[in-house]
């Protein structure tokens, strides 16, 4: 017998999906775990589902979003350190040119990502963040970015739920910088979302506690944590698994992703006994986003390809399977 939940009901719980192979595969799926007494059955504690954050649930291109936070951060302090005009990748950023900072790779995001904040409470950063994110807007939707996120994922999302799933964020951006805004944009509290973070420290300042990007220190009177500029864990690529295992204890039985730095994510969740689905978000639509996968330097999807029809794995072509990518397509 099936476990009925709010969702079961003649109204399409995923209205923005196209039919098709995608979302049969995801609805298949989640009938038959569900389904009490079947061969795929999984009690509902074990019902874990993972999701990438840039690229998967909210858009990162043409940079990614945390980048950009940092960027505005980086040219805030450029007055007090002139050094940054001749080191790259500070100063092509200080001229906006982004294509050179994009071709710094990884290793350039995370020197302006541990640069910019160095020092910062981690009470002031999570403030900065949410506030940053939901009045900043997207050069190209003219959207804050907590208003840039794919309407079928949040429908997802609250479909997995529905069904008994424990959904949480895996991503290589900062765990901190995602916080802020993951409960009342996914409905996923702070202890749900795993992400890359920096070595804190513990401090007291003027008789307040807190952390300090992140290291524990007391000054006049007041504990805090403090940011610093060395990266305590990068959850990306084979840190994935890592901080799944870490933070959440159990491994997944659906995990979705959108770049090669996704792929051991799905392969740790989909490597296992019993049914279980891995999903890539392939963007291809240069309209309503944008249409990158080989030849970029932002969520590169690639390896995958080649590897998800022997692994089973469900390429969701964004411009053929939704249709609908962001909640406020259509309005003035």
């Amino acid at each position: 017998m099936k476990e009925r939940s709010a969702s079961d009901k003649a109204t399409d719980p995923l209205p923005s999906w196209a039919d098709g192979p995608a979302k049969s595969a995801i609805v298949q799926f989640v009938q038959s775990v569900t389904e009490k007494g079947g061969k795929d059955y999984v009690p509902s504690e074990e019902r874990i589902a993972t999701f990438d954050n840039d690229g998967t649930l909210w858009v990162e291109y043409p940079l990614y979003t945390q980048l950009l936070f940092a960027a505005d951060r980086v040219k805030a302090l450029a007055p007090k350190h002139p050094e940054w005009k001749t080191r790259q990748p500070f100063k092509a950023l200080l001229e906006g040119d982004m294509k050179t900072v994009g071709a710094y790779g990884m290793k350039g995001f995370l020197e302006i990502w541990l640069t910019a904040h160095s020092g910062m409470t981690a009470a002031r950063y999570a403030e900065d963040a949410g506030k940053w994110l939901r009045t900043t807007r997207h050069e190209k939707f003219k959207r804050p970015y907590v208003e840039c996120v794919y309407q079928p994922q949040l429908e997802l999302l609250a479909y997995l739920r529905a069904h008994g799933f424990k959904t949480f964020i895996v991503s290589g951006g900062g765990m901190a910088f995602m916080r802020p805004i993951t409960e009342e944009v996914y409905g996923l509290p702070p202890w749900q979302v795993v992400g890359s973070s920096v070595v804190a420290e513990f401090q007291i300042n003027d008789g307040k506690a807190d952390l300090v990007r992140t290291e524990f220190q007391i000054k006049n009177g007041k504990a805090d944590l403090v940011r610093s500029a060395k990266i305590k864990f990068f959850d990306d690529k084979a840190g994935k698994p890592v901080g799944i295992y870490d933070h959440i204890g159990r491994r997944p039985i659906l995990a979705f992703g959108n770049s090669d730095g996704d792929i051991q994510m799905i392969e740790y969740t989909t490597g296992a006994e019993g049914r279980r689905l891995g999903l890539f978000l392939h963007h291809t639509d240069g309209v309503r986003e944008f249409a990158y996968d080989r030849k970029t330097y932002v969520g590169t999807l690639d390896r995958a390809f080649g590897r998800a029809e022997a692994n089973g794995w469900i390429i969701v072509d964004m411009k053929n399977d939704w249709k609908r990518v962001f909640a406020f397509e259509g309005m003035e």
